[in-house]
């Protein structure tokens, strides 16, 4: 996974320890294939949840932009989809 998001100004303002949270989620080998971009999420959810984190929707999409990078255009297209899908039934 290319480690340049560690520069990224939206990434240095995030507090540290959800920093180390994402820096050993981006870590893990991730696969190029969108629905398993999603199990890979679900995962990553439960596990801050139960650290007691959360993430803005900010924080989230940054995330999920720097899984995105190493994906065909198609797989990002379908990914993008998949995380419209869960939003719009997302509670409020």
């Amino acid at each position: 996974m290319d480690s340049s998001f560690l520069n990224n100004p939206a990434f240095q303002a995030i507090p540290k320890e959800k920093q180390q949270f994402l820096q050993a989620f981006a870590a893990q080998n991730h696969s190029n294939d969108a629905n398993e971009l999603a199990n890979q999420l679900s995962s990553a959810a439960m596990e801050a949840k139960s650290r007691g984190l959360s993430f803005t929707d900010a924080e989230t999409t940054l995330l999920i932009n720097i899984l995105k990078q190493n994906m065909s255009p198609a797989e990002q297209q379908k990914a993008d989809r998949i995380i419209q899908l869960v939003r719009t039934f997302r509670p409020h």
